[in-house]
């Protein structure tokens, strides 16, 4: 019966004309979804180059459909589920947008963990590989990376120091994140970038946490007045982990040469260069609030230290909650930073 069925199939495409080798050089339609607005930074010089190389290497056989700014349907808190369950094909979102559900990850988010981008997605991605790497297990995972250096952005007043947070509303990304704002003294809410232009404009928030790079992409610099970074000779306030990520079933159901096509725009190298190129676009967003006329503040050594003193606790409370879920979190701690340390 089976036997007879083959033949009849095979029949059936030389009857149309269709040689059986040539089925296996049909093209592949992949959408690609994600938050981002179409004329971020991210969007412009992260997802359309990558998608671009990966059409390109595949000899045109896999073609993308490329959807920012959650163009078809949901919300950012949705994007890693819409991968997992083949809603879309391959989404760029933050982990952290579902407060610990992957919660090793969240090693990277602790404050003052990191300073280079590109290194961090190093040790991101072999730390995921070695220490975690069931973490994604419902998906593809094809790259992970973290931003440049996190800071503030305020519309009420300047922020030179720890005390002048005291009553401020500021945005946070992640639950690493409103915990370290918390500590520092500033009154956490939690939300997904795109909620950010309507928060400030309504002061729902008076100030927000994100890097320099996207800044203009959420109007940040046109919204606030007063921006607050630490200087390059220590580590920053905080970075977000970000995961691309594709549908099993669909990477699964490619022809093995398209897989390795996938495979070879996945891992270590292009998660650093996305977080290569995500820092360095900061200067952009920098120059977009100097050119508004907006103030740019230092915040000092000494007061670099004070934030670095009153959020030291947040280390242990993730190493007792990894403890408390079966992980050895001292020993994921410890291996984080030294993984930041070697690629750095």
């Amino acid at each position: 019966m089976k036997r007879r069925t083959l033949l009849t199939g095979a029949a059936a495409a030389a009857s149309l004309g269709t040689p059986l080798a040539a089925l296996a050089q049909q093209t592949v339609t992949l959408k690609f979804h994600t938050f981002m607005a179409p004329m971020s930074n991210v969007w412009l010089t992260m997802h359309k180059p990558w998608m671009e190389k990966v059409e390109k290497d595949s000899g045109g056989r896999i073609k993308f459909e490329g959807y920012p700014a959650m163009q078809l349907g949901g919300t950012p808190v949705q994007l890693y589920d819409q991968a997992r369950d083949g809603v879309v094909d391959i989404v760029w979102t933050l982990p952290g947008n579902t407060a610990g559900r992957f919660p090793r990850i969240e090693v990277f988010e602790l404050p003052f963990m990191m300073s280079n981008a590109e290194a961090t997605s190093k040790a991101y991605w072999e730390y995921f590989q070695t220490q975690c790497p069931d973490e994604f297990k419902e998906t593809q995972v094809i790259a992970l990376q973290v931003h440049g250096p996190g800071m503030f952005h305020s519309a009420t007043k300047q922020i030179k120091g720890v005390a002048d947070l005291k009553g401020m509303k500021v945005r946070g990304p992640t639950r690493q994140v409103t915990k370290m704002l918390a500590a520092v003294g500033a009154t956490p809410v939690g939300m997904p970038l795109p909620q950010i232009p309507d928060a400030l404009s309504k002061g729902t928030i008076d100030a927000c946490v994100i890097p320099w790079e996207v800044v203009p992409s959420v109007k940040v610099h046109e919204l606030t007045k007063f921006h607050s970074e630490f200087d390059n000779t220590g580590p920053a306030l905080y970075t977000t982990t970000f995961v691309m990520a594709m549908n099993k079933p669909k990477y699964d159901s490619l022809a093995p040469d398209l897989k390795k096509v996938i495979d070879a725009n996945s891992g270590m190298v292009p998660s650093a260069l996305l977080g290569k190129t995500q820092q360095g676009n900061d200067p952009l967003g920098r120059k977009a609030a100097a050119d508004r006329g907006n103030s740019i503040i230092q915040i000092s050594a000494a007061e670099r230290e004070q934030f670095i003193k009153l959020s030291g606790a947040i280390d242990d409370e993730w190493v007792a909650d990894m403890d408390k879920r079966g992980h050895k979190g001292a020993q994921l701690l410890s291996t984080a930073k030294a993984l930041v340390k070697k690629y750095s």
